[in-house]
């Protein structure tokens, strides 16, 4: 049977095994200094609701890391034939049948906005969600901590052999440790940097020595981070060098929910023998399990912290021993400050998901996705730039016809080739034509499916003394149901110009 109480750890302040003498190593200490050393965690394993939910984000999360640049999506010709590519090298984002162009940074910048009214609203509703439970942080830190628990064990056993002098058992386990962090270390870089190249061209030449400087650049920056960041600082890079955890104060209200300790129902706490009566104490039996299963190493019975993610292991934890005690389980849950108020004070608790900052949010969400939407739907499949010549501005022809010549850059975002019909609107009786081609009433131009070319067309009108200078005029491009077109201006030579 298990035992109900790990009396084992030692209390919170002094969970660790940093000694006094390491702490006056020119590192500042509790009596001063510049800094006070990180004091290691040591998180122990749970079971529970909220834990399995853990894991299974963990396994779906890291799946659609790994895997997502191995899907294959045929386009025609010799565009790539990956699902989601950023090909700085064309100039492309492949999302499958989606390709955004860099003229099309908006729909960037709404997909940005989504994202983060999205996150404002979820932490309006439910608190830290996304830091508990997605954050590529903490998704990393927990597979870091599953692969120090199989080499070193769990919390007893990690922190005995960190208080052990230097042995081969220890070197072993240590070594392992290490060298299977920086395995998957360098397979979160690598899988990163097939997102900008093609994966099974890349993962060929990247152990040649012939892939892009880029590739090799990225996949050891990112190695090093994760390796650090997952296994070193872990809880420091939530509590110091995330933005986050300040911001959302302003996200948060009393109505949002957050993993909270019911004080009332739980003190006075203090230690509980079998058979003991319940009268006149609290749930709590001090027992610090929802402080030793806890990554950022608090104590949630001190109240909301700025460190806490919302991860719901000490609920697990606490859930765990209130089962085996024979009492109702919640003493920690997911709760809203209103709500524990107002049990405390006898009232009904009332939770309001809908209420003024949750209105916004989801206003402004719903308008920004909608309009990122509707760029997305509407955003043009061709597009035409035109660049008139300068040198010279226009020629006058030996009949008295005035010729201009212009450059037009043409767009074909569709996956097929495309033939183009140009135009010419605004002058009457304008005649275009292409060096070596006779002139018509419209010049066609082939443009292969997802390229830009340039093409030169001249336009010449008739000679007529009586127009101005300076006319405007549209170029037309189209290919079926497909059409787009550019403002210029014509210019006549005429010397009295209107």
């Amino acid at each position: 049977m298990p035992t109900l109480i790990d009396n084992t750890h030692p209390k919170p302040e002094a969970r660790t095994t940093v000694s006094a003498a390491a702490r006056a190593k020119g590192k500042g200490d509790a009596r001063g200094g510049l800094y006070k050393p990180r004091e290691p965690i040591y998180p122990k394993l749970v079971s529970g609701r909220w834990r399995t939910i853990k894991w299974a984000l963990l396994i779906v999360t890291l799946a659609i890391y790994y895997i997502t640049p191995w899907i294959r999506w045929a386009r025609p010709g010799d565009l790539p034939q990956q699902a989601v590519l950023v090909d700085f090298a064309g100039r492309r984002f492949y999302f499958f049948d989606i390709q955004l162009w860099p003229q099309e940074v908006y729909i960037f910048t709404g997909l940005l906005v989504i994202a983060a009214l999205a996150l404002f609203l979820v932490t309006a509703l439910f608190g830290r969600l996304w830091c508990g439970y997605a954050c590529p942080q903490t998704v990393w830190t927990d597979l870091f901590i599953v692969v120090e628990r199989l080499f070193e064990g769990d919390r007893n056993a990690r922190m005995r052999l960190d208080a052990q002098p230097l042995s081969f058992d220890k070197a072993w386990r240590k070594t392992g440790k290490h060298l299977t962090w920086l395995g998957i270390a360098f397979g979160t870089g690598g899988a990163w940097i097939f997102y900008f190249h093609d994966a099974p061209t890349l993962i060929r030449t990247f152990w040649i020595g012939q892939g892009a400087m880029t590739a090799y650049v990225s996949c050891a920056l990112l190695t090093a981070t994760t390796y650090v960041f997952a296994g070193w600082m872990r809880e420091q890079v939530c509590t110091y060098m995330c933005p986050w955890p300040r911001i959302q104060g302003a996200m948060l209200d009393e109505h949002s929910l957050q993993v909270a300790y019911l004080r009332d129902r739980g003190e006075p706490r203090g230690a509980h023998k079998k058979g003991q009566s319940w009268e006149g104490r609290g749930d709590c039996i001090d027992c610090q399990q929802c402080v030793v299963v806890c990554p950022m190493g608090i104590d949630i019975r001190d109240g909301s912290q700025l460190e806490c993610i919302n991860c719901g292991l000490c609920v697990d934890a606490c859930d765990d021993i209130l089962g085996r005690l024979g009492r109702p389980t919640g003493l920690i849950a997911y709760d809203t400050d209103s709500a524990v108020a107002a049990r405390a004070c006898g009232q009904k608790a009332v939770y309001r998901p809908i209420r003024p900052r949750t209105i916004y949010y989801a206003l402004a969400l719903v308008l920004v996705s909608g309009l990122t939407l509707w760029g997305l739907i509407t955003r043009p499949l061709a597009d035409v730039h035109v660049i008139r010549d300068r040198n010279p501005i226009f020629v006058r022809m030996h009949d008295g016809a005035v010729r201009d010549g212009y450059t037009l850059k043409i767009a074909n975002r569709t996956f097929e080739d495309r033939q183009f019909e140009v135009a010419f609107a605004g002058l009457d009786g304008a005649r275009l034509s292409q060096p070596g081609r006779p002139a018509g009433s419209s010049v066609s131009i082939l443009v292969p499916a997802d390229e830009v070319v340039a093409a030169r067309v001249f336009v010449t009108v008739p000679p007529d003394a009586d127009r101005p200078h300076s006319l405007p005029g549209r170029f037309i491009v189209r290919s079926g149901e497909i059409q787009s077109d550019a403002k210029t201006v014509f210019l006549s030579g005429a010397a009295n110009p209107k």
